[in-house]
């Protein structure tokens, strides 16, 4: 039987880092097979959106289309859960990370779908540590939206006990102590 494992938490937090360095552990240290790993950024990245300032452009004599937020998180999720149950058809354990607000009966679903263990960890980090982060990486216009989500997703309460703060830890002690909350069966949904 597969697993799947996915680390949701806001922006800034680590959730591709600690997502990369734990299959890495899941292989290596842990004697898996194998594992795929999702990052649900990569799909939001295909969007290539011409930014415009004074109104929409045109094509074609006409203003061109641009899709909604809404519907490009949808399409996200759709990108996700497809690869994701193809990877668990396959008998292969599965690692996404992405951010979770609302779409946690789709994974409770795809768990349910393929009789696969459901481990789920929200990741997050002091706020200074997260705006730190995020402007390292240049991206300051995600500060706000990081700690909107920071607070949304602590006080959620299908997130409480899969909540695990990273601030001021090394990737090694992250991953040796996420590995041990899985062993425990802590992090099951």
């Amino acid at each position: 039987m597969a697993d799947i494992y996915f680390i949701s938490g806001p922006c800034g937090c680590g959730k591709t880092t600690l997502t990369d360095e734990l299959a890495k552990y899941m292989v290596k240290v842990e004697k898996k097979r194998q594992v795929y790993v999702i990052h649900g950024d990569d799909f939001h990245q295909g969007f290539v959106l011409r930014l415009y300032e004074e109104g929409p452009f045109w094509e074609d004599g006409q203003a061109a289309d641009r899709i909604e937020w809404q519907e490009i998180l949808k399409f996200n999720w759709e990108c996700i859960i497809d690869i994701a149950a193809k990877v668990l058809k396959r008998e292969m354990d599965v690692l996404i990370d992405y951010i979770v607000e609302d779409e946690m009966p789709l994974l409770k679903t795809l768990s349910e779908e393929y009789h696969a263990g459901l481990h789920y960890l929200v990741l997050t980090a002091a706020e200074d540590e997260i705006r730190k982060r995020i402007e390292m990486r240049g991206d300051t216009e995600m500060v706000e939206r990081a700690l909107f989500l920071k607070e949304k997703l602590e006080n959620a309460a299908e997130n409480q006990g899969h909540i695990y703060d990273n601030t001021g830890k090394s990737i090694e002690i992250e991953t040796e102590e996420i590995a041990a909350l899985i062993k425990k069966g802590s992090l099951i949904c």
